[in-house]
């Protein structure tokens, strides 16, 4: 079993969010393929369900982004898993914008979420690592971060979200750098 979560910040406020794009792609993964409804779990939102044979765990954690740890830590326990089972979708400003790439472990970038979740459980997690660029200068930061998608992004983020979706199956499977290389070859 494996344990996929998404980071971003609960409320109908944040939706659009840069910050919110890994809600968006468990939510993408979850219209797309066979999952139970969300229900309320693990300081969250869960569903279970399955990705050809692998059995999964969407997560969306209610705790805001800094305590993403808490929800996550809460269901590896529950399942008795082990952090290399979690995969953790997040914006990432050092990206250019709908860039999609995956690593298990390394640094936290400044993510406070990664930050929470390293807190809880260490690093030794698989990261899908969701492009939104970097606004120039380190003082728009949290103002690009927290800013919604501009009307002229939204083919691009759609169009990311649905190569996420399409290729899943491969990362599913552990199969990471086809993955990569299957969703750059649809962005292209």
């Amino acid at each position: 079993m494996q344990l996929w979560v998404g980071l971003g910040n609960p409320g109908a406020s944040y939706a659009l969010h840069r910050h919110n794009v890994g809600f968006m792609a468990v939510d993408a993964i979850h219209d797309s393929y066979t999952f139970e409804p969300w229900k309320k779990g693990f300081q969250g939102w869960a569903s279970l369900g399955r990705i050809g044979t692998e059995r999964i765990l969407l997560l969306k954690p209610a705790t805001f982004m800094n305590e993403s740890g808490r929800a996550v830590s809460e269901a590896l326990r529950f399942y008795k898993l082990e952090p290399g089972a979690l995969t953790a979708f997040h914006d990432e400003l050092d990206l250019a914008p709908f860039k999609v790439k995956v690593r298990t472990g390394g640094g936290l970038a400044g993510h406070n979420g990664l930050r929470s979740i390293d807190a809880h459980i260490g690093p030794d997690f698989r990261r899908v690592r969701l492009g939104i660029g970097h606004p120039g200068h380190k003082d728009r930061v949290t103002g690009h971060v927290l800013g919604n998608y501009a009307k002229a992004e939204m083919d691009s983020l759609a169009d990311m979200l649905g190569a996420i979706t399409a290729e899943a199956p491969l990362l599913a499977a552990g199969d990471d750098a086809r993955f990569m290389n299957e969703v750059a070859l649809r962005l292209a």
